[in-house]
């Protein structure tokens, strides 16, 4: 018999097509897939397998979020409360947005409710102060009895009497004044009377060099008025000469009575603090030099 001998390449095809075919049948019997019978992928010398895919860890388990604390239950009066108060509002939009006379008398019927429960704790909390010094606002401060008032303002000034008697050991009051000025000359007497009754030394200060009834060693301004911005007078200032420490009293016609009442406060223990926080009212400057 006749061999018939195909050409070389023509045995490379068949080969080729013989071991594909062999692959395939592999792969059909349930071994494992190798690179050359993929022909989609074409034609890869020395392509490396594909790596074994490793097992995934286990994702963990979802953590469940805590319940929120529970809320603390709101007290029964205060629900009601809540529940009145929005019933009258939503009562007063009606009648304000609906004016007919059921939505009013029926927002005046709930507002006297509420106004009755206001006045009788108005009358509880009075019986409370009244049987509690402590809790008692007429006890408090100053007092609002007239006989009570007159008292307490009579100690008042006897205590402020003897503080302002010491304070004028070092301390001086500027009277400030024009003479042309009628409220001036008026405020004057109570001045001389302050530093008799008192005895705080009171320094007048003539803005336009003219004299005062009452102060014949009246001292000419020497700038300080300026300096000071006194823009208005009669004006009263506390000074301590030794340091040239000054301070505003007031401005305009004062009372014995305004006047205690002010000096006690501005001389009041305040220290280095106190005095910070009104900057340019305390002030330290030349005085003006007494009148030959």
């Amino acid at each position: 018999m006749k061999r018939f001998a195909f050409p070389i390449p023509v045995r490379l095809a068949l080969a080729m097509l013989l071991g594909a075919g062999a692959a395939a049948a592999e792969d059909t019997q349930g071994t494992v897939s190798r690179y050359w019978s993929d022909r989609w992928r074409g034609w890869h010398f020395y392509e490396d397998p594909m790596p074994e895919e490793r097992e995934r860890p286990p994702l963990p388990g979802k953590v469940v979020p805590a319940a929120p604390p529970a809320l603390p239950s709101k007290a029964p009066e205060l629900v009601e409360f809540e529940r009145l108060q929005k019933t009258l509002e939503d009562t007063r939009n009606i009648a304000i947005m609906r004016p007919a006379e059921a939505n009013v008398r029926r927002y005046m019927e709930l507002e006297s409710q509420v106004v009755a429960r206001a006045s009788y704790f108005a009358d509880v909390a009075q019986r409370v102060a009244w049987a509690t010094p402590a809790l008692d606002p007429t006890l408090q401060g100053r007092p609002v009895n007239a006989k009570a008032l007159e008292v307490f303002e009579q100690t008042e000034l006897v205590d402020r009497s003897r503080s302002i008697a010491e304070l004028g050991k070092d301390h001086v009051l500027f009277f400030f004044y024009r003479s042309d000025c009628p409220y001036c000359h008026a405020f004057a007497p109570t001045l001389a009377a302050f530093q008799a009754r008192h005895g705080i030394q009171v320094v007048a200060i003539s803005v336009d060099g003219g004299p005062m009834p009452g102060f014949p060693n009246a001292r000419a301004d020497n700038g300080i008025a300026t300096t000071l911005k006194v823009t208005q007078v009669p004006a009263v200032f506390l000074a301590q000469p030794f340091t040239g420490k000054i301070t505003p009293i007031g401005f305009g016609v004062l009372s014995e009575f305004q006047l205690l009442e002010r000096i006690a406060v501005v001389s009041g223990p305040q220290g280095p603090q106190a005095e910070a926080m009104l900057p340019g009212t305390t002030q330290r400057l030349a005085l003006p030099q007494e009148a030959p």
